[in-house]
């Protein structure tokens, strides 16, 4: 084990480790230091020496959704979890989640935060490479973060004036104001903080780049067919410790029924999503293991159209109605064997500066009257019902919800990487059934989905957009965590969302699996880190 030192703010670290990284904002209305820097956290994770033997086998996984090149360039990083499936393999970040840790140090051994809350400084882990020889130095940091351009980059990148170089094991951040989420935003929320190598990534292009791409990660790139299957070498100088399984593959199966086959022939190790029959047939099945995990993907449904006055779904009666209609208590029975959770938010009840919401609840008959006062007694055609194709099922079931109360809805469902892609760029319109697994807290998921500007934002109310900004600059903690509850209670005063569920996810795992990774990493469904999955002792 690593030697872990922490400074005055521990405390606070400590206390968030399954709700994310609490507001910085107390260490700023109670620091009593007259130190210039804070020593947020010192040499967590210390290098474990390499197994004698090396690397040996392969571990195949199924995953639910065709594979797209942008999830191997964490400049791109959406603002969901799905990339982190790869990143956690292929890349390494300066701090990120790890189990027991939400914000573990990585590729930074170390982090201080300067007494006037404006300077950030990293020290990098000496001796870490990349996967083609190179050094990781403070240049690759500070490249990476200019190079960012996906969810939340503006938010971020706004908030910091300089970014510098003292040398080449630190990298200092300097800040406009004090802001107590810059930790959340670079290091959790964005894929800022994921390292790339600039020499060879300015070299080679963008799409060169996702076509042959070079991280820092446990295992390194070796061959990708797009949409259906990625496959990773294991990097034997990975600083952490040298993976155990040599050869690890991806492989899309987009079928639920075609995963569980190829799960009971062996044909994969670990299958991930299953739902109603085939989630009992799986648990049925003798030498395969059931894995039922709560994740921090709370899904909803967003209607695009409500700051249109032409929409019917302007009307707050009218999403109202949509709301009361849907029977989440049945669909979670159904589909995830009532293993997710009702909590009526977008925000995991995990997170940090969580407002827990009244639950939802199904009135069906209250919602015909609804529709009924807002001049709709016989209900409504509401157009298109974009989702994610992995989860149809749960549209379908929504929409049958929707069409016994007469609001009349059309399934379209796209590939991921398309329906993410259309989604960011306003696109689409009537009703999204949206979802996200980003990490972060409650700010860095209202910044993305609700306040003005945000990534997935097609409309805001200004009152929420005046308090989201009074909250990004409050330092005072309490006063903090009540401008951020308001803005959750308006959110759903004003019904901006008809909320499902905070999603259960059920794996599959074969007998040769010793360690699955699978919830390792508190609320995250994917196995993480692959360097502590192991194929099991014979």
């Amino acid at each position: 084990m690593g030697i872990r030192q922490v400074g005055l703010v521990s405390p606070i670290l400590l206390a968030s480790q399954r709700r994310g990284l609490c507001s910085l904002s107390a260490v700023f209305c109670s620091r009593q230091s007259t130190l210039a820097f804070l020593i947020v956290a010192v040499l967590v994770g210390a290098p474990c020496p390499a197994k004698a033997a090396g690397p040996e086998g392969q571990l195949t996984w199924a995953a639910t959704i065709s594979l797209a090149p942008t999830w191997l360039d964490p400049a791109e990083a959406a603002g969901i979890i799905t990339p982190y499936m790869v990143y956690y393999a292929l890349h390494d970040a300066i701090v990120k989640a790890m189990p027991g840790e939400p914000f573990a140090p990585s590729l930074a051994e170390s982090w201080s935060l300067s007494d006037d809350g404006l300077i950030y400084e990293f020290v990098l882990r000496k001796g870490v490479k990349f996967h083609n020889g190179e050094p990781v130095t403070a240049e690759d940091v500070k490249y990476s973060f200019e190079r960012y351009r996906g969810a939340a980059s503006k938010a971020l990148k706004d908030r910091v004036a300089t970014v510098e170089i003292p040398d080449q094991q630190r990298v200092r951040f300097k800040l406009k104001q004090p802001w107590p989420d810059f930790m959340t935003f670079y290091a959790s929320a964005t894929g800022a903080a994921w390292v790339v190598p600039k020499k060879y990534a300015e070299q080679i292009g963008e799409d060169g780049f996702k076509k042959a791409p070079v991280g820092a990660g446990p295992y390194k790139f070796v061959s990708f067919t797009p949409g259906i299957e990625l496959t990773f070498e294991a990097f034997d100088q990975y600083w952490r410790k040298t993976p155990s399984v040599k050869r690890i593959v991806l492989r899309a199966i987009p079928d639920e029924a075609t995963r569980l086959v190829a799960l009971k022939r062996g044909e994969v190790d670990i299958a991930y999503l299953f739902r109603g029959e085939l989630a009992e047939e799986l648990a049925r099945t003798k030498g395969l293991t059931s894995k039922p995990i709560v994740t921090d993907v709370p899904f909803w449904l967003y209607f695009a159209d409500q700051w249109d006055p032409k929409s019917p779904w302007h009307d707050r009666r009218v999403r109202l109605a949509a709301s009361l209609a849907i029977d989440r208590k049945t669909i979670n029975e159904a589909l995830t064997l009532g293993h997710s959770r009702i909590t009526g938010s977008i925000i995991p009840d995990t997170f940090a500066l969580y407002w827990p919401p009244p639950p939802p609840t199904y009135d069906p008959g209250k919602a015909k009257e609804l529709l009924a006062n807002a001049g709709y007694p016989k209900g409504f055609d509401a157009g298109d019902y974009v989702c994610d194709g992995s989860f149809a099922n749960l549209a379908e079931t929504v929409i049958n919800n929707l069409q016994a109360v007469g609001i009349r809805a059309r399934l379209r469902p796209l590939e991921r990487a398309a329906f993410y892609k259309g989604y960011s760029e306003k696109s689409f319109k009537n009703l999204i059934q949206g979802s996200s697994g980003g990490f972060g807290n409650a700010a860095t998921r209202l910044e993305t989905f609700v306040a003005k500007g945000g990534t997935y934002v097609y409309g805001s109310y200004p009152d929420i957009d005046a308090l989201f900004v009074e909250q990004a600059a409050e330092l005072d903690g309490k006063k903090r965590e009540a401008l951020l509850f308001k803005i959750q209670e308006l959110a759903q005063e004003y019904t901006i969302f008809a909320h499902l569920w905070q999603f259960a996810v059920i794996h599959g795992v074969g007998p040769r699996v010793g360690e699955s990774g699978l919830g390792l990493i508190a609320g995250h469904p994917y196995s993480t880190p692959y360097e502590d999955v192991t194929l099991k002792s014979k």
